[in-house]
């Protein structure tokens, strides 16, 4: 007679992951194991980097173009990788939509930029909502971002995140798409989610 099964959730057992460190990730792309795909390390996982709708595409070019205006043109980079708090670097590398810097971009040739050097962090969330308002932003607060945005493209929305504590932003605002803000490091630079929007 058939007997019923208890069910078993997916988990693999502990002890048989092994978390990556930047320098097992060096070592798999000096081998030319990383070359086909875009990943970046968060907490020890390679993450892959999500494909891009148009929309995103254009949201992020309308962005970057905003943040070169506010910022400068050699202050604002995409899609390249920063440093979060010492105890963080070891298994992480993300690489944010957008970073406005401090300092100009060719200062920072000896290694990425950190938490104190980075004025604006933005996602622009098209599939990635959840994760850019989850993991992402306790990533980010925990590594001492001060200022973290994420372009909801689906509301749209600006969702402004500051006051690092812990894992956690202290303030997390929503603004609406005719609504404006402006990052702490430019107060007088407002914007509306509508204006990256297609």
């Amino acid at each position: 007679m058939p007997a019923v099964v208890e069910f078993h959730p997916a988990h693999l057992p502990p002890g048989v992951r092994r978390k990556l460190t930047r320098e097992d990730c060096l070592a798999l792309d000096a081998a030319g194991l990383l070359e086909r795909e875009r990943f970046e390390l968060i907490d020890g996982e390679l993450v892959r980097r999500m494909g891009k709708s148009r929309s995103h595409t254009i949201a992020l070019l309308r962005l970057i173009a905003w943040m070169q205006l506010v910022f400068g043109d050699g202050r604002v980079e995409h899609e390249t990788p920063i440093d979060l708090s010492r105890s963080l670097n070891a298994t992480n590398e993300p690489e944010p939509d957008a970073i406005a810097l401090r300092r100009p971009s060719e200062e920072y040739r000896l290694g990425n930029p950190g938490p104190g050097e980075v004025l604006l962090a933005v996602e622009v969330s098209a599939t990635t909502h959840d994760y850019d308002l989850g993991a992402k932003a306790a990533l980010y607060a925990s590594g001492g971002i001060q200022e973290y945005w994420v372009l909801d493209l689906r509301e749209p929305r600006l969702v402004v995140h500051r006051e690092p504590s812990g894992d956690r932003y202290r303030s997390i605002v929503s603004y609406g798409a005719d609504e404006a803000v402006a990052p702490l490091a430019a107060p007088a630079a407002m914007v509306r989610a509508r204006e990256f929007v297609v």
